[in-house]
């Protein structure tokens, strides 16, 4: 069974996105267009939620292009979680879910086989796999740049108990730490 990892690139003050769901102070950073090849992770299984979703059909053009979303994401299983009706580009492997992440994590697990599972976004959905005790990593890659509100990295609170620096290192402008998750005890 693979990891479940949830890797994100944030503002240094906690937001990934603004107040507007807008990335577009991420894209400001050098290197925030096209982050570096070594910081995007394998994984058999993409989730993200509706906000996530819809944003990267517009950002990728794969409303008006379905090729756009396959170069993007070839034939990998894209799972969204949603209560909303939403379309899928032709051709791509996206399945809506509704219902609690650990509903829905057989699903997954079955889809990932041995391969694992990245969270993309948004912070809330990965805080309900921390909720359901199904994440293994935290990463993300801090950028130099502020936002005073937005979609938060992360809106859970998680004691120091729970989590373990593995990586700590410079990235192009970016700050890369990556935590391992523990379990519950």
């Amino acid at each position: 069974m693979g990891m479940i990892r949830y890797d994100s690139a944030s503002t240094f003050t906690g937001y990934i996105a603004d107040e507007t769901h807008s990335l577009d102070w991420l894209f400001a950073v050098p290197g925030g267009e096209e982050p570096d090849p070594s910081l995007i992770p394998e994984a058999a299984v993409l989730v993200m939620g509706s906000t996530t979703y819809t944003w990267v059909l517009e950002h990728t053009g794969a409303r008006n292009d379905p090729q756009s979303w396959l170069a993007e994401f070839g034939d990998k299983a894209v799972f969204v979680f949603t209560t909303r009706d939403l379309d899928a580009p032709e051709g791509a492997d996206v399945r809506f879910v509704s219902g609690t992440v650990r509903d829905v994590l057989p699903a997954l697990r079955a889809a990932a086989g041995d391969g694992d599972i990245w969270i993309v976004g948004g912070g809330d959905l990965a805080g309900q796999f921390y909720d359901a005790d199904a994440l293994d990593e935290i990463a993300v890659s801090i950028a130099p740049a502020a936002l005073a509100s937005g979609a938060a990295l992360f809106p859970r609170r998680v004691g120091a108990d729970r989590l373990t620096l593995i990586e700590a290192r410079a990235v192009g402008a970016f700050a890369r730490v990556r935590f391992r998750v523990a379990p519950r005890s």
